[in-house]
């Protein structure tokens, strides 16, 4: 065998080596994370019912995608001025600003905010024929 061959085979094994070494210690990492995070690791589906699922690090724009409400309502509520930099807010950072050293006031006036959208019943269905529009008077 040449020197160059050599050398370059020598070069593979070693790239596969530290891949594998690599890789495995990768997975390993993986698989001790799952269950850890909120909700056990899994994502909060959307459309939630159960309020007590809402926790301090999520933002406004989160919960109202979860629930299917309005983030301006939950702003409303809030007694907050809606703005981008508020949006970004988790609602420990919210809470943390607009009241300060009273712990857990947002995060309890949400999830309250949250269940009174649930009790309200759905709107009303749309009539199945359209109403008529009024007719023009005509003048005599």
């Amino acid at each position: 065998m040449t020197r160059k061959r050599i050398v370059t085979t020598a070069l593979i094994l070693t790239g596969i080596i530290i891949t594998v070494f690599f890789g495995l210690r990768a997975f390993r990492a993986f698989k001790h994370m799952e269950g850890h995070g909120p909700f056990g690791g899994k994502p909060p589906a959307a459309n939630q019912t159960d309020v007590s699922e809402i926790r301090d690090w999520m933002t406004v724009p989160y919960v109202a995608h979860m629930y299917d409400v309005p983030p301006k309502a939950i702003f409303k509520n809030l007694e907050i001025h809606e703005d981008n930099k508020d949006e970004k807010m988790s609602l420990a950072q919210l809470n943390e600003k607009y009241y300060p050293g009273q712990d857990g006031v947002v995060l309890a006036q949400v999830q309250a905010l949250m269940q009174a959208f649930q009790t309200q019943g759905p709107p009303p269905p749309f009539p199945s024929t359209p109403v008529p529009a009024p007719s023009a008077p005509v003048a005599p």
